[in-house]
């Protein structure tokens, strides 16, 4: 297959992963307001913060209030990672690859974009944000739903499979520092214990919940669930589990010696839990490392099948 259609697929599954992963941040920000103690004070300014889009949010906008935020992050066309920015382009990469891939994927994207544009107001007030993030997410799951029954296992299935894994992955480290970012705050300013209460939101907004609870069997800790998020190797939604199958599918790929060699190095890059206080700047150095990480991985696979040189290789 040409190297411009393994792209757009691979920047297909990437775009409709970034819209859910943004509903699911956003979704456990609003979630937090409501459960965290009313003294402490989450800004909104760090979804920017976590997404390192700061230069680009203030260029437009001058008070870092929840509705700018959640605007920015949803809605603004001028921010390419917005969930409705990507969800154009998942929309304009699955039109010019329609030949690849099932006839459906092609009418549920345009139904799921059509729903987010007349929409996309419920999503930047709390009276209706929920139930729009929860049908967004739900949206993009029947999508992912419909390429996992009914699309063969081949090169395209596998460009799909890099693209979906390696934006699970990064946005999982993002939501990670998320919860560490909120902990330290905590812990620096108002004393209070609400590891629970972070940690329990970071768990479910990864649907991860009662997974965590069949393999821990232990309550919520940060500890407990950050460990999980990442070395878990049967959770999907895990670093280790994204990681693991961007492996195989790139093994399954021609030209991929060298590129399983960069895989495997990420992958065998741990941290490892020895005390309860381990969550701090040394942990979110780690996730940084990891997202830097994964941008290499990112551009190794651009060289190796995306350039007009491997066009005919793949």
């Amino acid at each position: 297959m040409l190297s411009k259609v393994a792209e757009k697929l691979y920047w297909a599954a990437r775009y409709i992963e970034r819209v859910e992963s943004t509903a699911r941040l956003v979704s456990v920000y609003d979630s937090l307001l409501f459960d965290l103690p009313r003294e402490f004070d989450i800004s909104w300014y760090n979804l920017i913060t976590l997404n390192s889009l700061e230069s680009l949010f203030e260029k437009d906008y001058s008070n870092r209030s929840e509705i700018n935020v959640v605007k920015f992050l949803l809605a603004d066309e001028k921010n390419p990672s917005s969930m409705l920015s990507a969800l154009t382009m998942v929309r304009e990469n699955v039109r010019t690859t329609r030949d690849v891939l099932p006839h459906d994927y092609w009418e549920m994207v345009n139904e799921l974009h059509i729903f987010a544009t007349e929409n996309i107001r419920q999503g930047l007030y709390r009276r209706a944000r929920h139930k729009f993030l929860d049908q967004m997410i739900k949206g993009c799951q029947q999508i992912n739903g419909l390429i996992m029954g009914t699309m063969s296992r081949d090169a395209p299935w596998h460009f799909l499979r890099l693209g979906r894994n390696l934006e699970r992955a990064d946005m999982l480290t993002r939501l990670l520092d998320a919860g560490a970012a909120v902990q330290i705050l905590s812990e620096a300013e108002i004393h209070v214990q609400i590891s629970q209460v972070v940690w329990g939101n970071v768990l479910r907004s990864s649907s991860a919940e009662l997974n965590y609870r069949r393999t821990m069997r232990s309550a919520v800790t940060d500890c407990d669930v950050a460990a999980f998020l990442l070395h878990d190797p049967h959770f999907p939604r895990s670093l280790n589990f994204c990681l693991s199958t961007i492996l195989e599918a790139a093994r399954k790929l021609p030209n991929s010696k060298d590129t399983v060699k960069k895989i495997t190095r990420v992958l065998e890059f741990r941290y490892e839990f020895d005390n309860p206080q381990q969550l701090g700047d040394e942990f979110r150095d780690y996730l940084n490392q990891l997202q830097l990480d994964l941008c290499g991985l990112h551009l190794h696979f651009s060289q190796t099948w995306f350039s007009l040189e491997q066009k005919d290789a793949v």
